[in-house]
This record gives structure tokens, sequence and C-alpha cells, in this order.
């Protein structure tokens, strides 16, 4: 937990799924009306990749908006929850 993921020889898998913005204070489902449009959420993502790769990360990614399924093992002692005030 206190290295890095260059600093483990580690790689990123960058899914664009996982990067939804949904609020999730109220209700059973998200609300996503606050997400950017998929034109926009693309280009953020594709520069994110790009940001990453050029930190000299090896960086694998899906298709943006594409159906997909992924299995992994979580290797760690934490789980983090981001939040915000609002």
């Amino acid at each position: 937990m206190n290295l890095s993921v260059k600093e483990t020889g580690g790689a990123i898998l960058s899914v664009s799924q996982f990067t939804l913005f949904g609020d999730t204070r109220k209700g059973r489902r998200p609300n996503f009306m606050g997400a950017a449009r998929p034109k926009a959420a693309s280009a953020l993502y594709d520069r994110f990749n790009e940001l990453l790769r050029d930190a000299g990360l090896t960086v694998e990614t899906g298709s943006f908006g594409a159906m997909m399924e992924v299995t992994l093992t979580n290797d760690g002692p934490v789980t983090l929850i981001l939040d915000t005030k609002e």
C-alpha cells in the first residue's frame, strides 16, 4: 500500500464502465444526469489513458461504451469509497 504502480512494476486496466458518474444519494438506482455526454466522456477517457501512458505506465483498455465482462482478484488490504461533501 506504500508503493505506487510504477514502483511495483504493475500495470493499469482502465475500463470505461467503471468511470461512470452516478449520484447514489436517493433511491435504488444511480442517477447519471450529472455524467458527461458520450462524446465528451470518450474524449476524457482517452485523455486519462494518455496521461497514464505519458507517465510511463502500461495501460490496457477495452472499447469505450462497449459491453465488457471483467474478472479480477483484488490484492490489497482495503476498499476505498470516494465521496464529497455534496
